[in-house]
């Protein structure tokens, strides 16, 4: 368990985006295809506290449940150069979840509730080594999937969930407070 003094922290940034990148989300058996529906950049020190929530819409027009679930992920976006002098595509930058303790935010999507509204929610504490000058980028990733993706038999996963254009992903950024002398 976490305790946090509010009281001992300042809120020194806000901020938000309402940006769903994809249309659809690919229905597929695996637990794992995620993509981006939204990402926001933040200014971070080590120590400050990221307040952070995120919710997301989804239409199923397939005929069958699909599972929708969302993870809260973050990566620096600021990595130090390899020993080539190259900086790493995000891609293959360190990704982790901030939301790793609490699991998967998910519910079914059945064809009688057709759509659904998905929220989530997670304080994160900026680690003590986080580098100097460097930001960070908190996304909410979602991935669909169904054990009747492949209705057809031929393997290939087609069926599609649709992301709808609405959306909002929050970073509320505290730092602690310095008393003045």
């Amino acid at each position: 368990m976490t305790v946090i003094n509010a009281g001992a922290l300042d809120l020194t940034g806000f901020h938000t985006t309402n940006e769903v990148v994809p249309a659809d989300l690919v229905v597929d058996l695996s637990t794992s295809t995620w993509k981006t529906i939204m990402r926001v950049i933040v200014p971070v020190e080590a120590g400050d506290v990221l307040d952070v929530s995120a919710w997301m819409k989804a239409t199923n027009d397939e005929g069958y449940n699909v599972g929708l679930g969302a993870h809260l992920w973050a990566y620096d976006c600021d990595p130090s150069p390899g020993p080539d002098g190259t900086v790493p595509a995000v891609s293959v930058r360190p990704w982790w979840r901030l939301d790793g303790e609490a699991g998967s935010v998910g519910e079914n999507v059945t064809k009688d509730t057709h759509h659904i509204t998905l929220a989530v929610a997670v304080p994160y504490v900026v680690p003590a080594d986080w580098p100097v000058g460097h930001r960070i980028v908190v996304v909410l990733r979602a991935d669909a999937h169904s054990t009747a993706w492949d209705k057809d038999g031929d393997g290939v996963a087609e069926d599609r969930l649709t992301v709808d254009p609405y959306g909002r992903l929050t970073v509320r950024r505290y730092t602690p407070r310095t008393e003045a002398l």
